[in-house]
């Protein structure tokens, strides 16, 4: 039975009792709204198929998204920069909502400001995680919460970046050569070695940061990877300037090659030394396109390529390899 009580000027809470159901009660703007709501949860009681939406009416985002970070980010790969973009959402207005209040138009318009800000893949990456965080919540939390972000259109991959370190084309130095003296100059000693075995290796940042010694094989010129970012472990040649960078590393008690350095020091570090450098526009994983083009204009095939960076896609190969037009033309002669 369904009882109705007002609460303040504005409001009219609805309760519902029925025997072999907890007690449901939601508050309303006006009386024939908690009506509506009191005759459609009798009603599902009435055939059985009520489930209690107590919990989704009084947990709010940010408290789903702090139990999502205890409990599942720390079991994904790639834990470090998906717990950065939670707590960045955890600071959002919409994270203050209750779950059950979140519509899709709330996810769109949280779409379309974003991308007034950061790329698409930046938002498509946030609306994942919180499209895995409704899912979660109603399928192993028990929290009867539908997905908004299945009602919105996910931003369309941006143009993908064309980025090379250019060469000395007015006299003066290439950008390798700005770069490398800048993070010469870093107070993070480890960036000028990890700058340059990214220009070596085609390897990604958090795959050199978590490197250890106990993976890297001098005498046959290799170095292990046991965990990527595509779930594939791979094997890595080493050139020999990849070699001299690695002997001249020191050993520590941790493993680590780069002991104690992080994804976000390296982030950090390595735009300091790009503004240094006076270099527009450069990124950290630019050296991974920058790399694998460099291992195609030194003859190298595409399957040979792939080996080396991991692409199980050689169609996302592409994305990566921007072969200058000059250096195509000497060898058309």
């Amino acid at each position: 039975m369904a009882n109705f009580r007002k609460r303040g000027p504005h409001q009219w809470q609805a309760q519902v009792r029925k025997q072999g159901h907890p007690p449901q009660a939601k508050t309303f703007e006006t009386r024939a709204a908690a009506q509506r709501w009191a005759r459609a949860v009798e009603h599902e009681m009435d055939r059985g198929i009520f489930v209690s939406r107590a919990e989704a009416e009084s947990t709010t985002l940010r408290e789903l998204l702090e139990r999502y970070l205890e409990e599942v980010t720390p079991l994904k790969r790639g834990a470090a920069p998906k717990t950065a973009r939670i707590h960045a959402l955890m600071r959002h207005p919409l994270a203050q909502r209750i779950v059950a209040s979140i519509r899709g138009v709330d996810i769109a318009r949280y779409r379309d400001e974003r991308l007034k800000r950061v790329s698409p893949a930046t938002v498509k990456r946030d609306l994942v995680i919180v499209s895995h965080l409704f899912e979660v919540a109603r399928k192993e939390w028990g929290i009867q919460v539908a997905n908004p972000v299945r009602d919105v259109r996910l931003p369309a991959h941006g143009k993908a970046r064309e980025r090379r370190l250019q060469p000395d084309l007015k006299g003066g130095e290439s950008e390798v050569a700005r770069l490398t003296r800048a993070c010469r100059a870093a107070r993070n000693p480890h960036l000028l070695p990890i700058v340059r075995l990214a220009l070596e290796t085609a390897m990604r940042q958090g795959e050199l940061v978590n490197l250890r010694w106990e993976h890297v094989h001098l005498a046959r010129r290799i170095a292990h990877l046991p965990d990527t970012k595509n779930g594939e472990a791979r094997t890595v040649p080493l050139s020999t300037a990849a070699l001299k960078i690695l002997r001249s590393l020191p050993r520590s008690l941790t493993g680590q090659v780069f002991a104690g350095l992080t994804s976000e020091a390296v982030k950090r570090a390595f735009a300091r030394a790009v503004r240094r450098a006076g270099i527009d526009d450069l990124h950290f994983h630019d050296l991974r396109h920058e790399a694998t083009s460099a291992l195609f204009e030194r003859g190298l095939n595409i399957m040979e390529v792939a080996s080396i960076t991991g692409h199980k896609d050689l169609r996302m190969l592409r994305r990566y390899t921007h072969l200058r037009a000059e250096d195509l033309a000497k060898k058309l002669g």
